[in-house]
């Protein structure tokens, strides 16, 4: 499994393919009840320090599959507001937990961070398994702060310390049971409390 930059108008394109499905854009959120992104934001996105974008790839191949990222990257607090998934062919959502935990593993080794928040919505038990696999800690609950199809959840809220955070290895990859419906906890903004930017620029979380 690789992670990749998103450097290229073709990887772009892609990402913004994942960020348009149901599956995947129901669960997230770019501020102000945006839930997908266009070419020209994601590109935006790419070229500001407060986030780290990647593709990752399966271990047989270097065809991309999935995005990750950390947003609202603050370096001089050594923080990011959140961090989030979109998978591409469900058929490698094994591979999602895996790559988060990698970005985890660039954020507090490369970057420097020492705190690393998430959210998910209430009724997504994928992603909170997920969360809990990756260790993070239930911090609080933020309520009817998510609208799905007409209908108010709640958000779960968690973080993760630098020291907290153990690389998934390398053969959970082949558990596919791992992560069906990642998409959701790693939703692309801070808890509401801070303030939120731009969506067109940032991921909610800048």
């Amino acid at each position: 499994m690789k992670l990749l930059p998103l450097d290229k108008p073709e990887l772009i394109e892609v990402a913004v393919g994942w960020l348009a499905r149901e599956e995947n854009w129901k669960w997230l959120d770019f501020g102000d009840g945006t839930h997908a992104l266009s070419a020209v934001s994601l590109k935006i996105m790419t070229q500001r320090d407060i986030h780290v974008l990647r593709v990752f790839t399966p271990d047989d191949s270097d065809t991309p599959i999935g995005l990750v990222a950390l947003s609202d990257v603050r370096r001089q607090w050594k923080t990011a507001g959140s961090v989030w998934v979109a998978l591409g062919p469900k058929r490698y959502a094994g591979y999602a937990c895996r790559a988060v935990s990698k970005l985890l593993t660039l954020g507090f080794g490369e970057l420097g961070l020492e705190a690393v928040t998430a959210w998910t919505v209430v009724n997504n038990m994928a992603s909170r398994r997920v969360i809990e696999q990756l260790n993070f800690r239930y911090v609080g609950r933020q309520r009817r702060r998510h609208w799905i199809d007409g209908r108010p959840y709640d958000r779960l809220l968690y973080d993760l310390l630098a020291p907290e955070h153990h690389e998934i290895p390398d053969p959970y990859a082949q558990r596919p049971d791992a992560a069906s419906a990642l998409t959701p906890y790693l939703a692309p903004h801070p808890v509401p409390e801070r303030p939120r930017p731009d969506p067109g620029t940032s991921l909610g979380s800048a």
